[in-house]
């Protein structure tokens, strides 16, 4: 059997996107294909432990109130091997499997999209990242993800071009796909102004309509 290295297992709300508020359970996995400038996760080993399937659906059992759970990290994708030996196992629950993603593996997708419930599919800008994307994997990823609830987060900052604007917007129309607008964050504050934010979210409303700015509340709460 399968096992994953799991950086820590909580409950609090989601901070972020169309679900914003909701309590769920994260499971945090230790991992990732990118290396984004502004991640914020430490996955310093000695903090972390692995997990079977078994011990880890027993873990999450343990939380009574709590029937949504987010896949988050680093990219929960990576230890795609793992979530097809342990989604099906939770599911029996009837967990709602809630997948934050940097949306850049989409054959890892194909092989669990049946068991995931909602995507949250963080499109990686390079004014943000400093990575320049894959946009065909992308674009392959949400349509996998369109077949599920799904939204694309976009993390920006003042840097963010019309060209990076003009290809998300397309990708996004083109599979009914809304889009979240994210500033980026220095420590608990978005790194633009208010009138950035505006300025941003008017660029992308006049392009597509399926748009919204909504920061990372968690950080402004100061909730873990």
């Amino acid at each position: 059997m399968s096992t994953a290295i799991v950086r820590e297992i909580f409950t609090s709300i989601q901070g972020e996107g169309t679900h914003i508020g909701e309590k769920q359970i994260f499971v945090r996995f230790c991992g990732c294909n990118l290396n984004c400038e502004y991640c914020d996760t430490d996955f310093n080993p000695n903090f972390s432990k692995e997990y079977s399937v078994d011990t880890l659906v027993n873990k999450i059992r343990s939380f009574q109130d709590t029937q949504t759970i987010s896949l988050t990290g680093g990219e929960p994708l990576v230890s795609v091997n793992f979530l097809k030996d342990f989604l099906p196992e939770i599911k029996k629950y009837n967990h709602k499997i809630y997948l934050e993603t940097n949306g850049t593996l989409p054959e890892q997708l194909q092989e669990i999209i049946e068991f995931v419930d909602i995507v949250a599919a963080d499109i990686k800008i390079e004014s943000a990242t400093k990575q320049k994307p894959n946009i065909d994997s992308i674009e392959k990823f949400l349509k996998i993800a369109s077949k599920k609830e799904v939204f694309a987060k976009i993390v920006f900052d003042e840097n963010i071009t019309d060209y990076e604007i003009e290809f998300t917007t397309d990708m996004c129309k083109k599979y009914n796909i809304e889009i979240i607008l994210q500033p980026k964050m220095t420590e608990n504050k978005p790194s633009v102004s208010s009138k950035v934010c505006e300025i941003i979210l008017d660029k992308f409303y006049s392009k597509y309509k399926k748009v919204r700015l909504i920061p990372q509340m968690h950080k402004f709460l100061d909730i873990h």
